[in-house]
């Protein structure tokens, strides 16, 4: 060490610094200041159709809050939502944030406009056409095709300038010049997307005319009758109908199952399952046939039903992979395997001590060509099915009721919802549900893993997954029971909340009631347990599964419990009860 190099201060100046140091206050933490963060409406002039609003955002969270004068709860969290009566067709509306005489105001402009009344076409003309099934049309000679048109009353509307359409009662439509009908599809037909001629004819033969915005074919003689599924997760659906989750599903299909196209509908093909029984299939889940390929029919041979030492099976084998649908049912429990196309020549079954789950087997003919499957249970809780083909065999692959229903003897699969790019709903403060969802996902990892359990995940962190990928993950994992975590939301922020669970097949529906009684001890509003829920995690039949509607996030007073790692934690025990009780109720 050079001390030639060293300073030495005085002894009192480093007293001084000392003192300074320690005994010099620490700055508070700056005061809040009051902020309006408004997630609806998110713009400051709108134009609405309705009366009743909500207003929905946050403040500082010691902030008031008034709109029009009026006070507004603030939640812990600074959420607040209001729902708004509109007085007059042009209103401003005051919002007012205040704290310790700080004070911010923003200013809304709402114009109402109510929806115009239709009226009735005035001059001589066709408004609209309209055509059901809705889309572009493939069809085949005896399809029906609907039409209804408005137009000016009293007149003459024909399509193709043949086929007539009424004028509809105005009791009945709403208003005179409402013209409907249907065109039926004529052996001798051969029209290529063609665009339908809608004719309008005065009684003086003045003559106006309009196309269908869609096109219709006839269904070519060279085209191919048949399609065969392709990928792991081909679905039918029972129509045409939609919603946010999606037509209504039938069910899954093996790849290659082989079904009669008989038409087409916009994307959707339509086949034929058996004599008056119809249903679509998505063009992108198919491939066709060759022209000349035989429509799919078979006879069912003698068939088995066996054990390994993890499953039962029954195993009917057909000459071609025939679609199929299951069915649960409770009180006996019983697998329903319906066959489309399958005609009985079954003179045997052989049925071996290997099998530990079923208790018998029979079959029935419902239809000429349906042949259905009926796998009577010992136990009166369904544990799982998968059907699938091996070759040409149809094979039910049955879940045996695990040995010791305890927990740390089973495996739990848990799936956040949503994640990534697919963010799920929001709440006031701008929560988000993707990430609500986890936390209370990853808490019940956690207890699950100390209670023994071997627990797999859809997601631990913030990433996204297809809800596809996510059906085959746990089709291979093959867990005991799923559990899918979600959060809710309405557009009634004020007024609706609360919790529900939701199940697809009736053999699960205990799972979800129990489950469902638990969340209701955390003082949520019962929103029901929903039954038939159409959603993609709810569709395997392979093991129990239950979706967690937890609470709305849309709802101020929701959203605060949720944001709370302590009732984060709440939530996670009240399903792990669940649960358990569960377990319970299968061991009796």
């Amino acid at each position: 060490m050079n001390l030639t190099r060293l300073h030495f201060f005085p002894l009192s100046l480093v007293l001084g610094i000392f003192q300074l140091l320690c005994f010099t206050p620490v700055s508070a933490q700056p005061a809040e200041t009051p902020f309006i963060k408004l997630v609806n409406p998110t713009k400051e002039k709108n134009t609405v159709t309705s009366s009743r609003q909500f207003i929905v955002g946050s403040t500082c969270k010691t902030c008031t809050v008034s709109i029009n004068e009026q006070p507004v709860k603030v939640y812990n969290t600074g959420g607040f939502a209001y729902e708004l009566l509109l007085k007059d067709s042009e209103q401003q509306i005051t919002v007012v944030a205040q704290l310790a005489g700080k004070k911010i105001t923003k200013l809304l402009n709402y114009t109402v406009k109510r929806p115009v009344a239709a009226k009735e076409t005035e001059d001589f003309n066709i408004e609209s056409i309209q055509t059901f099934p809705q889309g572009n049309l493939v069809l085949l000679a005896g399809d029906e095709i609907m039409f209804k048109v408005k137009a000016m009353p009293g007149q003459r509307v024909a399509i193709q300038n043949r086929t007539t359409l009424y004028e509809q009662p105005a009791a009945v439509a709403g208003m005179r010049g409402i013209y409907q009908g249907s065109y039926t599809v004529q052996p001798a037909d051969s029209f290529m997307a063609e665009h339908f001629l809608i004719t309008l004819t005065d009684s003086i033969g003045t003559v106006k005319q309009s196309q269908t915005s869609n096109y219709f074919s006839v269904m070519s003689p060279l085209a191919s009758e048949v399609a065969l599924t392709t990928g792991r997760l081909a679905h039918l659906e029972y129509g045409l109908g939609d919603d946010r989750l999606g037509g209504a599903k039938i069910g899954y299909l093996d790849s290659l199952v082989q079904l009669r196209i008989i038409g087409k509908v916009g994307s959707d093909y339509k086949v034929q399952l058996a004599k008056g029984r119809i249903a679509y299939i998505p063009d992108d889940l198919v491939t066709l046939a060759p022209k000349g390929s035989f429509l799919p029919a078979s006879l069912t041979a003698s068939w088995t039903v066996n054990g390994d030492a993890g499953f039962d099976y029954v195993k009917i084998p057909l000459s071609v992979r025939l679609p199929y649908q299951s069915f649960q049912v409770v009180d006996p429990s019983y697998i329903i395997v319906d066959i489309f196309g399958a005609t009985n020549n079954t003179n045997w079954i052989s049925q071996f001590a290997t099998a530990k789950e079923i208790q018998d087997v029979d079959y029935e003919q419902v239809a000429d060509d349906i042949f259905r499957i009926k796998i009577r249970l010992k136990h009166k809780q369904h544990w799982g099915h998968q059907l699938y083909y091996s070759g040409n065999t149809l094979v039910v692959k049955i879940r045996r009721q695990p040995p010791l229903l305890s927990l740390d003897k089973l495996t739990i699969a848990l799936d956040a919802g949503h994640g990534g790019s697919n963010t799920g709903a929001g709440g006031p403060t701008g929560s988000i549900e993707k990430n609500l969802a986890l936390a209370v996902t990853l808490k019940l990892q956690k207890m699950l893993e100390a209670a023994g359990a071997k627990v797999i995940m859809t997601r631990t962190k913030e990433q996204y997954f297809d809800n596809k990928e996510r059906i085959l993950f746990y089709r291979d994992s093959l867990p005991d029971i799923l559990v899918s975590v979600h959060l809710n939301s309405s557009a009634d922020p004020v007024n609706v909340g609360g919790t529900s669970t939701h199940y697809r097949y009736l053999g699960n529906q205990k799972l979800a009631l129990l489950v469902n009684e638990r969340m209701q001890e955390l003082g949520l509003k019962g929103m029901g347990v929903i039954g038939s829920f159409n959603f993609m995690l709810n569709s395997p039949t392979e093991y129990p599964n239950v979706l967690v509607e937890s609470l709305f996030v849309s709802n101020p007073a929701e959203e605060a419990l949720i944001m709370d790692e302590k009732f984060q934690q709440l939530m996670a025990e009240k399903i792990m009860a669940g649960l358990q009780d569960f377990l319970k109720n299968a061991a009796k």
